[in-house]
């Protein structure tokens, strides 16, 4: 995910906005922009006669709200949640407040996986004399380690 810094010196809009004045208000690449309104999370309120996108000071606001819940490590489906709570008024915070504490909780799981692993691989670290030698205890122990719980990725 590419974006970023927010260019908050310049001046607020007079009329619609490209998405290129859109990203560089919001920190956002023009890229993300596109990817969140495909994914559904966010409509610009406008398109020219020509259909390209416009962006107005309410866009701006919805896109900044999506940048800070990415940024709190939100996935795309509890940002579509947050900003259906966002946009109704006649919520109750308990259930913005119930997804906030979910997220948390998943996230304190997540640091705790990353504190495990990185154990894992210093003491493997601290076993390999990083030497001259062939044999390492770094690539036997990633060949005999199985760490329980460690998240996959192959990106």
């Amino acid at each position: 995910m590419v974006e970023t810094r927010p260019n908050r010196t310049a001046p607020r809009a007079r009329g619609p906005l490209t998405i290129g004045e859109a990203a560089a208000r919001t920190g956002l690449s023009p890229k993300m922009i596109r990817y969140y309104e495909q994914e559904g999370l966010f409509v610009p309120q406008a398109r020219s006669a020509a259909g390209y996108r416009q962006y107005g000071e309410a866009d701006l606001h919805a896109l900044r709200f999506i940048r800070g819940a990415r940024d709190l490590g939100f996935s795309l489906k509890q940002i579509a949640e947050l900003t259906g709570l966002w946009h109704d008024r006649g919520r109750a915070s308990a259930e913005v407040k119930r997804l906030a504490l979910a997220h948390i909780e998943s996230l304190e799981a997540k640091a705790a996986l990353l504190h495990g692993m990185a154990a894992t691989l210093r003491e493997l670290a601290r076993r390999c004399h990083g030497d001259d030698r062939p044999d390492c205890p770094i690539l036997e122990g990633l060949e005999t380690q199985a760490f329980s719980g460690a998240c996959h990725s192959d990106t």
